[in-house]
């Protein structure tokens, strides 16, 4: 037999649940802002104990109204809410298995895809996928299998509040953790979010990414393109991110090709530059626009990466010069369109200036003693002090310090281009008054 009180609590249950059942949508959002302000934060058994050991019965209720009603959006967030009193309890194992068999996730994905659900509702479904995904793998398994991935990124793409596109990337931050099945197809719906117009989206996909990279092992061979283009952003904390994440690159199987793509963009296509210059002379108003061209973007963000990989790495320094960095650095510098980019190329060249004699003596010889002395004193002032002409001779340089280095490499191991022997360094003075010998002659 039950005490009379145990009658009492069954009684007041029955009567809570009646009180629901009967309400309409206002009566209804009353009773969610009660239980949420009572209830956040209680263990299982407390909510156990609240509802008489039925608290099933009330969360039953809450998962069918959410089913018929998520559409409309009616009270969604306040529902939302609700439920995850439910699921984020201590020991809710069993909550969470009754949210997920009434579909549960694929309700929370779907409401992430609707148009006219309010932001904040949206953010209530991501923060349950949150809890979902942190229960353990079968459960971020059943996520991604619900394409999930592909819904969250493409919410992430399109949200306009940054504390939610925050929430989404703590999800699919947890989804690459722990979830070696479905790793990857979270690895490329990363990548694939690069190329997206949201700053935010980038930015949290290119961290995530720096910490989904150690988990893959591996690389997809679209992220060297992907990353690349992000340096055309005009937003710096973009561009931040996306040379952290081309410092952990160079470490993989894509180091190569990320290096000549660095290179490349030091020096943009003519075809590009073509189409530039015909606006230019159709609109003279395109003139002011020049400097925030992407192409230029590139071409400042990629001088500014190499000198952050040369200077942490001098074998990537090394691998660089057989790609003529040295020679579209300078071009580089000469481009007066884009002052930003000249400033960065002349700084970066600064670090191979005087970390390689050979380099120091062939840009000595293309810009002449006047512009090298220039250069010297103050690199990145440089493209304030240079008249039109210095600037085309920088631009259309001839240095090919690859031949000169294929030269000597029967001769000389990499490491004398530092400079650490006396005797390697005067062998290239030697090598390179030779030069000037043979061209007199």
């Amino acid at each position: 037999m039950t005490s009379i009180k145990e009658q009492a609590a069954i009684s007041r249950l029955l009567s809570f649940l009646q009180e629901w059942d009967n309400a309409g949508k206002v009566a209804r959002g009353h009773i969610l802002d009660k239980f949420i302000e009572t209830n956040q934060g209680k263990t299982a058994p407390e909510l156990e104990q609240e509802f008489s050991q039925g608290a099933s019965l009330f969360l039953i209720r809450l998962t069918t109204w959410l089913r018929i009603t998520y559409m409309t959006g009616c009270c969604l967030e306040k529902l939302l809410k609700s439920i995850g009193i439910f699921l984020s309890a201590v020991s809710s194992n069993r909550y969470l298995r009754e949210f997920l068999e009434v579909g549960g996730v694929l309700t929370l994905l779907e409401i992430l895809g609707l148009e006219k659900i309010m932001e904040e509702a949206k953010k209530e479904s991501v923060k349950l996928l949150q809890v979902i995904a942190n229960s353990g793998r079968k459960y971020k398994e059943l996520i991604c299998e619900s394409y999930g991935v592909r819904s969250t990124a493409e919410f992430l793409a399109k949200s306009q509040s940054e504390e939610t596109q925050e929430e989404v990337q703590a999800l699919l931050d947890s989804l690459v953790h722990g979830n070696p099945k479905y790793q990857n197809q979270v690895y490329k719906g990363l990548i694939a979010l690069l190329p997206c117009t949201s700053p935010k989206a980038q930015q949290l996909s290119l961290q995530t990414l720096r910490t989904a990279q150690p988990i893959i092992g591996t690389t997809h061979p679209s992220i060297v393109d992907c990353v690349l283009k992000v340096l055309g952003t005009m937003h710096l904390e973009v561009q931040y991110e996306a040379i952290e994440l081309i410092k952990d690159l160079v470490g993989y199987d894509v180091r190569q090709a990320l290096l000549k793509g660095l290179v490349a963009l030091l020096i943009p296509s003519v075809k590009e530059t073509s189409k530039l210059q015909a606006k230019i002379l159709n609109d003279p108003s395109v003139l002011q626009l020049t400097p925030s061209l992407p192409m230029f973007l590139q071409q400042a963000a990629a001088a500014k990466a190499i000198g952050v990989l040369v200077r942490n790495d001098i074998s990537i320094a090394e691998e660089l010069l057989y790609l003529r960095v040295v020679h579209c650095l300078m071009a580089a510098m000469g481009n007066t369109d884009h002052s930003n980019s000249q400033r960065l190329a002349s700084l970066t060249l600064e670090y191979f200036v005087q970390m390689f004699p050979m380099v120091a003596e062939q840009v000595r010889r293309c810009m002449g003693e006047e512009l090298y002395q220039l250069f010297l004193s103050n690199a990145e002032d440089l493209y304030m002090k240079i008249d039109s002409i210095q600037a085309d001779i920088l631009a259309a340089n001839k240095v090919n310090v690859t031949r000169a280095l294929r030269h000597l490499d029967s001769c000389y191991s990499m490491n004398t281009f530092c400079g650490s022997s006396d005797s390697a360094h005067m062998a290239y003075v030697t090598h390179f008054q030779n030069d000037d010998v043979e061209s007199k002659e």
